[in-house]
């Protein structure tokens, strides 16, 4: 570790940085409504007196800040490159939400170089705004990106539908996350299902899987309904949890935010924020081992 970089976490050591719960979203494979869960579930987080960040993870193809109908002028390459600090990029959203955009075509953070890791490191412990939760909207597949997030982050959601491609993508990053990173609980969300009874099927089509094969704990944490008040939403440019707070998916989603609050905190001194970013910036432990199915 460089002295920036230890630096930057005794900083973050410091008394006035609060805990903060961070949670990875991620999905395996593109299509599954992983954005539109990251930031509904923001939203009613927001209603409900927490103070949340949303990181746009996907450094490749970043749509948080689209979704939303915001303009970013500086996002998280402006923080990497030193022409910014993490607060001049925060955009603020519906309730008052926090996103860090990202932008298209920056390296992923594995990529990154020792000065761009300090200079992270720096970011995050230099940061005024004074949140609750962070929540990393990951990007889809299993790239070294997705992987890095999920594995810094306290808890991992993964967002699944009703398609064999969707459960076999999901497997796959089941899969990797446990056998080569050490992760090995999952909060699993089934995403645009039908019925209450079609997402325990589709959660347990999943942990039927993981069972025979993997050494996982899954937890169901929410179904959230297909709802046509999705695309009255979209075009009122505006999240249903926002423009439809009685509809059947925004009703899921603030079933989730009620769940997430009852998710214990950090336990650590100095909250979690420094044990995400070190995760973050660190090469896995685990890929020596990669026998087995």
């Amino acid at each position: 570790m460089t002295p920036d970089q230890a630096s930057g976490l005794r900083m973050m050591n410091q008394p006035n940085n609060e805990k903060v719960k961070v949670i990875a979203v991620s999905g395996g494979k593109g299509g599954v409504g992983k954005t539109s869960v990251s930031i509904n579930t923001a939203v009613a987080l927001a209603e409900k007196g927490k103070r949340v960040l949303v990181l746009d993870a996907d450094l490749g193809l970043a749509n948080v800040d689209v979704m939303l109908g915001l303009r970013a002028e500086r996002n998280l390459s402006h923080v990497l490159s030193g022409d910014a600090e993490l607060d001049d990029v925060i955009l603020r959203g519906p309730k008052g939400i926090g996103i860090i955009p990202a932008t298209s075509g920056t390296q992923a953070m594995v990529e990154l170089t020792q000065a761009q890791h300090a200079g992270l490191i720096r970011a995050f412990s230099e940061m005024r705004t004074q949140f609750d939760i962070l929540i990393v909207d990951t990007a889809a597949g299993i790239s070294d990106m997705v992987l890095s997030f999920s594995r810094a982050s306290q808890d991992v959601l993964i967002v699944v539908c009703d398609e064999p491609t969707s459960i076999t993508d999901a497997y796959a990053l089941i899969k990797i996350l446990s056998r080569e990173h050490g992760v090995f609980r999952f909060k699993i969300v089934a995403n645009m299902v039908r019925s209450l009874r079609e997402g325990m099927e589709l959660f347990a089509k999943l942990s039927k899987v993981t069972d025979r094969f993997l050494d996982v704990a899954l937890e169901l944490v929410a179904t959230v309904p297909f709802d046509e008040n999705l695309r009255k939403s979209v075009r009122k440019q505006k999240l249903i949890v926002e423009a439809f707070p009685k509809s059947p998916a925004a009703i899921a989603y603030q079933g989730l935010a009620n769940k997430i609050m009852s998710w214990p905190v950090p336990s650590q001194p100095g909250g979690h924020l420094e044990f995400f970013v070190e995760r973050l910036v660190q090469r896995p432990d685990y890929q020596e081992d990669k026998s087995g199915e």
